[in-house]
């Protein structure tokens, strides 16, 4: 496979399962959100449609990729029908939680770097992002991947290896690494 899009929540291990794979798998990774906002000194700014449009289709048109995003809307669907699987990420609510104060907290001191800046506001931001995933994104996301379930694998955790995954795609199969078992996709 060489075209994956991940989705879900933040804090679900999205870059994290992106950067691994990557590497493992020499494809390049695209973080969605870099594709949405100008990075720039005095904050991010959001780009026009037409401008993250042609960013977009400028990936997508490569004959490798990963993208990676919690964006669940009509613009992303170049990544969703050029992608040969597409993996949701559906991480424990607490574990999302966790992990976006740890990493708060890491990028705050210093110790990772963030593509914005680390505010209190952003922080609560993102408890804000993370219930409302949990109550209304997944859903949301699960209609909108509902074409592509035949291309479409479900993570309850981001710590697999590429192998794992792709067997896991090939199989049609709900993976969690945490309890080491898999069992079969139900109806999205």
């Amino acid at each position: 496979m060489k075209r994956i899009h991940i989705i879900g929540s933040v804090g679900s291990g999205k870059t994290t399962l992106a950067r691994r794979l990557s590497s493992e798998m020499g494809l390049p990774f695209y973080e969605l959100d870099n594709v949405v906002w100008n990075r720039t000194s005095s904050g991010d700014v959001r780009k026009m449609d037409e401008e993250r449009d042609a960013c977009l289709t400028e990936i997508v048109d490569a004959d490798s990729w990963i993208t990676e995003g919690a964006h669940c809307s009509g613009w992303v669907g170049p990544c969703l029908e050029r992608a040969e699987l597409i993996i949701l990420l559906d991480t424990e609510y607490f574990t999302r939680l966790r992990r976006i104060i740890s990493r708060f907290v890491r990028q705050k001191t210093g110790r990772e770097r963030a593509n914005y800046k680390p505010t209190w506001t952003i922080l609560w931001k993102m408890f804000r992002w993370n219930h409302r995933f949990q109550r209304e994104g997944r859903l949301e996301a699960m209609e909108l991947l509902k074409p592509y379930e035949h291309k479409m694998l479900i993570l309850k955790d981001n710590r697999l290896t590429h192998a794992s995954i792709l067997a896991g795609a090939r199989e049609g199969k709900q993976i969690d690494a945490q309890t080491e078992r898999s069992s079969m996709i139900h109806h999205l």
